[in-house]
């Protein structure tokens, strides 16, 4: 897919061309520097009041993983790969969250109770 940015067209990258990238060593030499840039806390966290730091413990009793997101897509703006004002630390919740991944719904997308209209025996 071709996206037109002013002056010259530019294509989406595929899964294999982000795989590559993010083995790649230039990769992990801007994830670090990203990770201290942001004091090896979780920006989203951070914004809501919680502090969520690199060693600390999540609600489960598990360590709490941090990864550095791409704000806009790596697949659809790859010339925007390595700009640090592109990247931000987020815990791996909130990474999960951001991409719509393990079920997370948004806080106004609340289930229908399916016993709430039954007859209760109080």
């Amino acid at each position: 897919m071709e996206k037109y940015s002013g002056k010259i067209y530019i294509m989406a990258w595929t899964t294999d061309q982000c795989r590559q990238f993010y083995s790649s060593v230039e990769w992990e030499h801007l994830r670090a520097v990203i990770l201290k840039r942001d004091h090896y806390e979780c920006q989203w966290c951070k914004r809501d009041g919680k502090v969520t730091r690199y060693g600390d413990v999540d609600s489960h009793g598990r360590p709490v993983v941090l990864e550095v997101d791409h704000i806009k897509e790596l697949s659809d703006y790859p010339e925007l790969r390595t700009e640090p004002t592109n990247l931000r630390t987020l815990c791996k919740d909130c990474h999960n969250k951001r991409h719509h991944r393990m079920n997370y719904r948004s806080k106004h997308e609340r289930k229908e109770n399916r016993w709430s209209k039954d007859e209760r025996w109080d």
